[in-house]
């Protein structure tokens, strides 16, 4: 069966096309590279270099029959959404409209939408459900939001995974964001000399003050993708958390991050962030009884398998 991918050479979609390929699926794959890396894809993918925003070149994705659409292209940081939000609305909404139009037209009905724990906001419970009331703090969120929407409009088989923080490598591939916003990677590179490090607030309603997050291992996400590919197959539809389950704050992490790296890492205080929230965990009871999937790896495992990246590749892909 051939997938396409859309972004694949990024993070979470190099990972993915590694664990399709590793299953026998031909893939697809359609990115700009803008912000991904061609380094980062496995041998006897098909790489078409192309903006979502250019149909006529979405179009060659599409020569050969495709069975399903992996669609993880889009831009992810929420500061820039708010500094540049057309920018935000036109790649993560307008252009993937582009996709499900082009999809249409080629009669391919599955697809797998990379979505975000963004869309929850402020959440009035933790652990958060799939139900819980949603209402975005920024415009990365509100963009994912409506994707989802979209979807619901179309006559199209989709699965939204809703991601929770995104983290650590696998396949001899990492992390490697310009500029870099994550937690786990900024932390290693303020040991590698790479960058500073700020925690935003230590005054938080938490055991240390400090931020909690809900850490998923980039290889449990590439697995959970090809486990929803496989269930649209089977005709199953829906909106499922990806997450662990459990939260670690920034001075738990940073704890990890010295005792793994045998390095004593500064704990540089500033004001807090606007619009983050004390917490964010995710309730997995619905992706695990509906779709099967658990979360393998736990937060020692990846921030292991991110020192491993970032010491053996400190420029990243350069």
């Amino acid at each position: 069966m051939r997938i396409l991918v859309t972004g694949g050479s990024g993070y979470i979609g190099s990972h993915t096309c590694r664990v399709l390929c590793g299953k026998g699926y031909d893939v697809v794959v359609y990115d700009n590279l803008e912000r991904g890396h061609e380094e980062s894809l496995p041998e006897g993918v098909k790489l078409i270099v192309g903006d979502l925003s250019d149909t006529e070149k979405l179009k060659e994705c599409f020569q050969e029959k495709i069975d399903g659409v992996i669609h993880f292209a889009g831009y992810i940081e929420a500061g820039e959404s708010m500094k540049n939000p057309l920018k935000f609305y036109k790649n993560n909404v307008s252009n993937g409209i582009n996709l499900l139009n082009v999809m249409v037209k080629n009669d391919v009905k599955n697809i797998v939408f990379s979505s975000s724990a963004a869309v929850y906001g402020q959440p009035k419970e933790i652990p958060i459900k799939e139900s819980s009331e949603k209402i975005p703090v920024n415009n990365y969120g509100w963009t994912k939001l409506m994707f989802e929407q979209i979807l619901d409009s179309c006559k199209l088989n989709s699965i939204c995974l809703r991601y929770f923080n995104a983290s650590g490598a696998g396949f001899n591939i990492g992390e490697d964001h310009n500029p870099e916003t994550h937690l786990i990677p900024l932390i290693l590179g303020k040991v590698l000399g790479k960058n500073d490090f700020k925690i935003f607030g230590n005054d938080y309603d938490t055991p240390d003050g400090s931020c909690i997050r809900d850490y998923i291992h980039v290889l449990d996400l590439a697995d959970i993708h090809l486990i929803a590919l496989e269930k649209l197959f089977e005709g199953v539809n829906g909106k499922y958390n990806v997450g662990t389950g459990k939260g670690s704050s920034i001075f738990e992490i940073m704890k990890i991050c010295e005792e793994i790296t045998g390095k004593e890492i500064d704990k540089k205080i500033v004001e807090r962030r606007e619009g983050d929230p004390a917490e964010l965990v995710a309730d997995v009871n619905k992706i695990y009884n509906e779709l099967g999937w658990k979360a393998k790896y736990d937060i020692k495992d990846i921030i292991k398998s991110a020192w491993e990246w970032h010491k053996n590749n400190p420029e990243g892909f350069k």
